[in-house]
């Protein structure tokens, strides 16, 4: 098992926005189709920046999901779209962790 931490740069003054498009739109959207979303973060920091973590059992589960989620009509042609709009693509960065064996997240 393993833990996808992404961390997105909003564009400049609609971090609120994406915010409210993560948890309206694109959380329930990806849950929908079986994506563990295990937390959702604004970055105190940061004022556009928000951080998101998703849950995976195994690279195949992973792959699967990935599938489902980003070849889907509705991601392709609506979501995905909105997000490109929202967000800095060039500024995401994904990060891939493994909990540890006393942690509380196993």
């Amino acid at each position: 098992m393993f833990y996808e931490i992404r961390r997105y740069q909003a564009r400049p003054g609609r971090r609120e926005e994406w915010v409210r498009y993560m948890e309206e739109v694109v959380i329930p959207f990806q849950a929908s189709l079986g994506m563990d979303v295990t937390g959702s973060f604004v970055d105190e920091q940061d004022e556009d920046g928000y951080v998101w973590i998703r849950r995976f059992e195994d690279e195949p589960q992973r792959e699967a999901l990935y599938a489902e989620v980003y070849q889907h009509d509705r991601w392709k042609n609506e979501i995905g779209p909105a997000v490109h709009d929202l967000l800095i693509p060039e500024k995401s960065l994904v990060t891939r962790v493994v909990p540890t064996p006393a942690s509380p997240l196993r």
